[in-house]
């Protein structure tokens, strides 16, 4: 009798649900509570990859880092276009 060792992917779904439009926008809710010029740090990320550019407030700098750069130009551009 052979006993089943396959590796189970385990998938957390809060993680699935809170996509790039979701985390962009709790980043630009933590970046404007505690009172920077949002627009101008994310943009700062964006061209940098510097995370210092985001605050730790609410968690935001860890949430930005779990998305590519390209990823969030690439949501920011859909938005944009309405694609």
């Amino acid at each position: 009798m052979t006993e089943d060792r396959r590796t189970i992917l385990y998938q957390n779904p809060e993680k699935e649900e809170q996509g790039t439009k979701e985390i962009l926008r709790s980043v630009y809710d933590a970046l404007e509570e505690k009172g920077y010029n949002a627009l101008d740090q994310i943009v700062g990320y964006i061209l940098s990859g510097d995370p210092s550019y985001i605050t730790s407030h609410n968690n935001a700098r860890s949430k930005i880092r779990h998305i590519e750069r390209d990823e969030l130009v690439e949501e920011l551009l859909r938005q944009f276009l309405e694609v």
